[in-house]
């Protein structure tokens, strides 16, 4: 399959969950965290279900994502999951599913720059959060 754009919104968020996990794993090694008790527990401010949802809102609120992007949240916070949320509201899931697919699409596009231009982005909102 080379046409993204047509991808199952779930298949996005697949592939982006994995995407958003390595990027803030490395962020926390490179910070210097090295107990994998801590980095698990510190992996979970950003990439929880709550985190990941905070951070999309953030973005929408603040005019970040393109019109493209916002349909490739929605198309992902919209899909039909078989799966429940795990620790949270629906809501809550559904938004952060949305967030998983906007990172896989941008991966799979090969939209580096803008896919790296986003997690930074996250990972100090993120970091501001778990600071305050």
């Amino acid at each position: 399959m080379t046409d993204y754009k047509q991808l199952n919104a779930l298949a996005l968020a697949y592939v982006g969950d994995a995407i958003y996990e390595t990027y803030v794993r490395d962020y926390l090694v490179r910070e210097g965290q090295t107990r994998p008790n801590k980095l698990h527990h510190m992996a979970t401010h950003f990439v929880s279900a709550k985190a990941q949802a905070m951070l999309i809102q953030k973005m929408l609120d603040d005019g970040m994502l393109t019109e493209e992007e916002q349909g490739i949240y929605r198309r992902g916070r919209n899909a039909k999951s078989y799966t429940s949320a795990k620790n949270t509201d629906i809501m809550t899931y559904r938004m952060s599913t949305g967030f998983e697919a906007l990172m896989g699409y941008l991966h799979l596009l090969e939209r580096k720059e803008r896919l790296e231009e986003l997690i930074a982005w996250c990972l100090e909102k993120a970091g501001e959060t778990n600071e305050g």
